[in-house]
C-alpha cells in the first residue's frame, strides 16, 4: 500500500469536514441574523415605569432613537431622573438596581424584571427592541419557588 496516496486521502477528507463545517456554521449564523428580534429605526415614543420593592410606580415618557431597553435606559440615565447599575455578563446587562434600589437575589431572590407591553420580557435590555409605542416596565420582584 502506498502511504503517500494513503496520507493524502486522509489530508483531503480532513480539509472537506472543515470546509463542511465552515459552511455549516456560516448557514446557522446567517438563520440567525435573520430570525433574532429586528429593532425599528427613527423616532420612537415610549412609556418606562420603573416599580420598586414597596410598589411605589415612576413612570418617563418620551421619544427615542435608541434601537434596543438599554440603550433607552442610557438616555434616561443621561437625562438624570432615572438612574441603574448593573454588570455585563454571558446574557448581556444583568440590572442589580434601578433608582438606588438594588434587587440582591443571592440575598432574598429579589431581580429586576423587564415587562414589555404588559408581557414577561423574553430578552434582556441588550437585545429588547424598541418599538414605535412600546411600554416597559421594570418590577423589583422576588423569586418564589413553585410548591
Amino acid at each position: 500500500m502506498d502511504t503517500k496516496k494513503s496520507g493524502s486521502s486522509k489530508v483531503a477528507i480532513i480539509a472537506g469536514v472543515s470546509a463542511a463545517l465552515v459552511v455549516l456554521a456560516g448557514i446557522f449564523a446567517l438563520i440567525y441574523f435573520l430570525n433574532r428580534p429586528q429593532a425599528e429605526e427613527g423616532t420612537k415614543a415610549y412609556t418606562v415605569t420603573v416599580v420598586d420593592k414597596d410598589g411605589n410606580s415612576k413612570s418617563y415618557e418620551g421619544k427615542t432613537d435608541a434601537e434596543f431597553l438599554r440603550g433607552l435606559m442610557d438616555e434616561l440615565q443621561a437625562k438624570g431622573d432615572f438612574s441603574y447599575e448593573g454588570s455585563d455578563g454571558d446574557y448581556g446587562l444583568y440590572i442589580t438596581a434601578i433608582n438606588g434600589v438594588t434587587a440582591d437575589y443571592d440575598q432574598d431572590g429579589a431581580y429586576w424584571s423587564i415587562y414589555v407591553n404588559d408581557e414577561y420580557g423574553m430578552y434582556g435590555a441588550d437585545q429588547q427592541p424598541v418599538a414605535d409605542g412600546d411600554n416597559f416596565k421594570f418590577a423589583y420582584e422576588i423569586y418564589q419557588a413553585e410548591a
